[in-house]
């Protein structure tokens, strides 16, 4: 198990991705672990190198005795990226860890390259509901607050129908109480407006419109008025945003990070075309290329592919998927090949072809879909030519 001595803390990580992409940092919330960022991490693995970790006391990090307090916390995560000779990052913060991303962003700007903060605050309006907490966990163990804190991690339609809601309420219910408790005590004592006007990098804030432990009204609004040039999206979730709205926290999140640029997007469109495509058919267009369709091609690899081909809420297999399917319904036999050609040779399977073209007979018709599977016997999905 990736365990590091870091800070003189046994702490839990997990770092995935090439050593050679820039390095996203993802801090949990207050009795949760690394494992809330599944979704990020899936979405985001494929262009960021991926570091989650337990925050001390939590997860399989050492719970050390004693109240905790935010300085402390962000010293333990700046040992762990310094242990794995990580320089600079971003930083992704919820709830506790976005008061994290506060004090790091204020005292260690030089570390990072941007701060998301989500569901966060500066100063609790009402400390002596989480000291109350402490007491209670210190005295009747995790069970006592587990329906408590649950019930204001997300709504209540939510709570009733997401599968998340039993995975945190395991992890909550599993928390060492010692760092459950050592926590409260750092949030109890949250006190950190004062150094919001210091924070340079480039901030995203991300609120949840029914958040009931940290609302817009003196958290997030205070945040975004003090640091400046802040962004701020806001979701129809409560505090566990990004797991009740995963795809729409990864975009919020992805727009932030890469804004639409004319020319970054027209060289990663390239490189997004030549992935997706192949370098031979790449290479054959722009070899026929003429005057009088350069910038047709121009635009094609900035909008299709640097834009639409690269946003974060649908994978290459999805994608490729619907292509197959709105080609096929609207007769666009030439791109139909082309992309059933690519998919194939890449992420496509026969029978991601096969159920793609069952909806299409259904939907769009069956001498469409009759037509659509003649193309693809041709080309061998049904194992008629090698």
């Amino acid at each position: 198990m990736p365990f590091a001595n870091a800070g003189g803390l046994r702490q839990y990580y997990r770092l995935n991705g090439p050593d050679d992409r820039p390095t996203l940092v993802w801090s949990h919330s207050l009795g949760c672990d690394h494992t809330m960022w599944d979704a990020q991490a899936a979405a985001f693995e494929s262009h960021y190198r991926i570091l989650r970790y337990d925050t001390r006391g939590h997860g399989a990090t050492e719970a050390t005795p004693g109240e905790y307090n935010i300085q402390l916390l962000a010293h333990d995560l700046l040992a762990l990226v310094d242990a794995l000779e990580i320089d600079r990052f971003t930083l992704c913060g919820l709830s506790l860890g976005g008061m994290i991303g506060q004090w790091i962003g204020a005292n260690a700007p030089e570390r990072l390259t941007a701060l998301i903060m989500t569901n966060t605050t500066s100063r609790l309006s009402e400390p002596g509901l989480l000291e109350a907490r402490r007491q209670m966990v210190v005295k009747e163990g995790m069970a006592a607050v587990v329906d408590t804190v649950v019930s204001r991690f997300f709504t209540a339609e939510r709570l009733k129908t997401l599968p998340a809601v039993a995975t945190i309420r395991r992890v909550l219910r599993g928390t060492n109480p010692v760092g459950y408790a050592g926590c409260c005590a750092a949030l109890r004592d949250l006190n950190q407006t004062s150094i919001l006007s210091a924070i340079p990098v480039p901030t995203l804030i991300i609120v949840g419109d029914y958040d009931v432990p940290t609302p817009w009204s003196g958290n997030g609004e205070l945040l975004a008025r003090h640091i400046p040039h802040a962004e701020v999206r806001r979701l129809p979730a409560a505090h566990l945003s990004n797991l009740e709205l995963p795809r729409s926290y990864n975009a919020a999140i992805w727009r932030f990070l890469v804004p639409d640029n004319a020319h970054d997007a027209q060289a990663s469109g390239m490189a997004k075309r030549r992935e997706i495509l192949g370098d031979a058919h790449v290479d054959q267009t722009i070899a026929t290329t003429t005057d009088l369709t350069r910038d047709f091609q121009a635009l094609i690899t900035r909008y299709a592919w640097g834009t639409v081909w690269r946003r974060p809420d649908l994978d290459d297999r999805t994608r490729r998927i619907l292509v197959l399917v709105i080609t096929a319904t609207l007769g666009r036999w030439e791109e139909f090949r082309m992309h059933l050609r690519a998919g194939l040779a890449r992420e496509l399977e026969p029978c991601d072809v096969e159920e793609a073209l069952l909806q299409v007979a259904i939907y769009a018709g069956v001498p469409t879909a009759n037509t659509a599977f003649h193309i693809a016997s041709e080309q061998g999905v049904d194992g008629s030519r090698p």
